[in-house]
């Protein structure tokens, strides 16, 4: 297990730094490639393209990327794990909310990059990696193989993908969803714990 969590570190280190070179083009107004943005931080070219295929993908989550609090902001005040996986999906929501415009776009250019060969862009996975430090974090009794479902249903509890799903499908008001978001995380959690 550990040899997995490594190499999933070095993943995200990869990843963040791709996105950093990116912001860094932005900020001086140059050009953002795909391998101009590996480039400013020392990654090559053939890794940068395992992590994004499409440069207007890579621009779109990078400036998406600046906007997530860290995850001591997102559970601060949180003590046991159910309140603090609640945050995390709520705090998911809140964002999709707060930056609907620019989710869309970056679902847009995700959905523009697949391809079935692809099977599509690998995104960042941020309330993924959010969910396991919590899980870690306390003592829960369940599997790995547990664990990882948990952690697939709460992050299909969340997030853009959970606001179209309850607003543009079903309709809901936000409020609405807010509450629809607690109801599934308690349901998963009643279920798992």
């Amino acid at each position: 297990m550990p040899k997995i969590q490594g190499r999933s570190a070095q993943r995200a280190r990869t990843r963040q730094a791709i996105l950093d070179g990116a912001r860094k083009l932005l900020s001086e107004g140059k050009t953002v490639t795909v391998a101009a943005a590996a480039a400013e931080n020392g990654v090559s070219k053939a890794t940068s393209y395992r992590y994004f295929s499409d440069a207007d993908l890579l621009v779109a989550e990078a400036v998406l990327d600046i906007t997530t609090k860290p995850y001591e902001a997102v559970v601060s005040g949180a003590t046991d794990l159910r309140s603090k996986l609640k945050a995390i999906c709520l705090y998911y929501l809140d964002l999709a909310f707060e930056h609907e415009p620019e989710f869309r776009q970056f679902l847009a250019a995700s959905m523009r990059a697949w391809t079935a060969e692809s099977k599509g862009a690998t995104r960042g996975g941020r309330r993924v990696s959010m969910f396991h430090r919590a899980l870690s974090e306390h003592e829960t009794g369940l599997s790995d193989d547990q664990r990882e479902t948990l952690v697939c249903g709460l992050s299909a509890s969340t997030g853009m993908e959970a606001l179209i799903a309850l607003i543009d499908v079903a309709g809901a008001t936000p409020d609405q969803a807010r509450d629809v978001v607690g109801f599934m995380v308690e349901a998963m959690l009643d279920r798992a714990l």
